[in-house]
């Protein structure tokens, strides 16, 4: 059992219907309705700390047909282009913080559809400031993090779809003394269901807490 949280990951596609909006439902609207031909600001950039969903979103938007995904991590395209969904833009290079800034005035200028997520407000942002001015003349939304109930809900609705019910004290326990993002809690639920089957024991709170001292560093 050593490593099972960090082995078992959410197992559905970020998509818009799995999305838990909470407070950004703005945001989740503004997402969807960047669509080729209908958008009226080319660009939308999405900030807020790790875990309120900015990957998920524009995955989400990516995944529905809209356009590629960039992660930081290859050189981004040249304009010009239709449509383009960048993650982590506070990670981007020298080289394509410059492609970045030719694809927003090209979108511009052409109609294109770019959409950006980062961990911070553009002004913040360690990049060239024409850059992080361009971020900020867009549709800007801040992710905030969901609430302990609205995180509870969601715990419980994936444990629902395992064929588990989810005791309302191990949802308080798991939100008082563990990470609270919510990918990490999300998957020490299903280590909950693969332990639970394993012992053939009910889901519970001495079970759970059994589970997590087993991922303890020894």
């Amino acid at each position: 059992m050593r490593q099972l949280i960090l082995d078992i990951r959410p197992d559905s596609l970020p998509d818009f219907a799995n999305y838990l909006p909470g407070p950004n439902a703005e945001a989740l609207a503004a997402v969807r309705n960047q669509q080729p031909g209908m958008a009226r600001e080319p660009l939308l950039y999405l900030w807020g700390e790790a875990g309120v969903g900015k990957s998920h979103l524009l995955r989400a938007w990516a995944g529905a047909g809209n356009a590629p995904l960039h992660d930081a991590r290859g050189p981004l395209p040249e304009p010009p282009i239709a449509a383009l969904a960048v993650d982590d833009v506070d990670a981007l290079d020298a080289d394509n913080q410059i492609r970045l800034f030719n694809l927003i005035n090209s979108a511009r200028e052409q109609g294109g559809l770019i959409l950006a997520g980062g961990n911070q407000p553009a002004a913040r942002l360690a990049l060239r400031p024409d850059l992080a001015t361009r971020l900020a003349q867009g549709l800007v939304f801040r992710l905030l993090p969901l609430s302990d109930a609205d995180k509870a809900a969601a715990l419980a609705v994936r444990a629902e779809g395992r064929g588990m019910r989810l005791p309302e004290e191990v949802a308080r326990y798991l939100l008082l003394h563990t990470r609270r993002d919510l990918p990490h809690l999300l998957a020490v639920v299903d280590a909950l269901d693969t332990y639970s089957l394993s012992r053939k024991r009910p889901p519970s709170l001495p079970l759970l807490k059994e589970l997590l001292k087993q991922e303890l560093p020894r």
